[in-house]
């Protein structure tokens, strides 16, 4: 089976997100839609494909900028070195801010705490909780159980994760995060 051409892929794509109208949160379709999936009587074989396309929510570029840099806004009103970082659903870094002072672990500090948010889909905070019942869980590659990670949800599914390290507590680091997640509702 061929699959379509990139052009005809980011065509797809585009019409998709024109029509649906995403503000904020994007839609990405994986695959582009076969226009015999659509009509009855289609071969089975075509409908067969159109069952095994999944859709998923994103955030883009522009909010999860807007997210990191609120933040950010939030930290360095209280006075606060940090950095702040931004992942997609599937744990991919979409931003990275490193504030001005903020200490050279914060970094990927942040960008752990940003996947362990989304990957559970609850505050860090909370999820350190979870530590004492299965200790384990803190040997996932890329995790880490610290407060300071807040998810970010679309019709209550988690879409992407913000993290902030760096400040002298956990709980500042999550504050700040979740004036990240404040910012989207604005």
């Amino acid at each position: 089976m061929q699959m379509p051409s990139k052009r005809a892929r980011i065509i797809g794509g585009a019409a998709v997100l024109a029509a649906i109208g995403v503000t904020a949160v994007g839609a990405v379709a994986v695959a582009a839609p076969d226009a015999n999936a659509q009509k009855p009587g289609a071969a089975p074989a075509a409908q067969a494909e159109a069952q095994n396309v999944v859709a998923t929510d994103h955030l883009t570029v522009h909010a999860a900028a807007k997210a990191a840099q609120a933040a950010l806004d939030a930290a360095e009103k209280a006075d606060q070195h940090v950095s702040v970082s931004v992942v997609d659903r599937n744990g991919n870094t979409v931003v990275t801010l490193r504030g001005d002072g903020a200490g050279p672990q914060s970094y990927k500090a942040a960008e752990e705490k940003a996947f362990t948010s989304v990957s559970w889909n609850a505050p860090t905070s909370a999820l350190v909780k979870r530590l004492e019942q299965a200790p384990t869980l803190k040997d996932i590659p890329g995790t880490l159980f610290l407060a300071g990670g807040a998810p970010v949800q679309a019709k209550g599914a988690p879409i992407a994760g913000i993290g902030v390290a760096g400040a002298p507590s956990g709980d500042l680091d999550e504050q700040f995060a979740q004036a990240g997640v404040a910012a989207l509702g604005k």
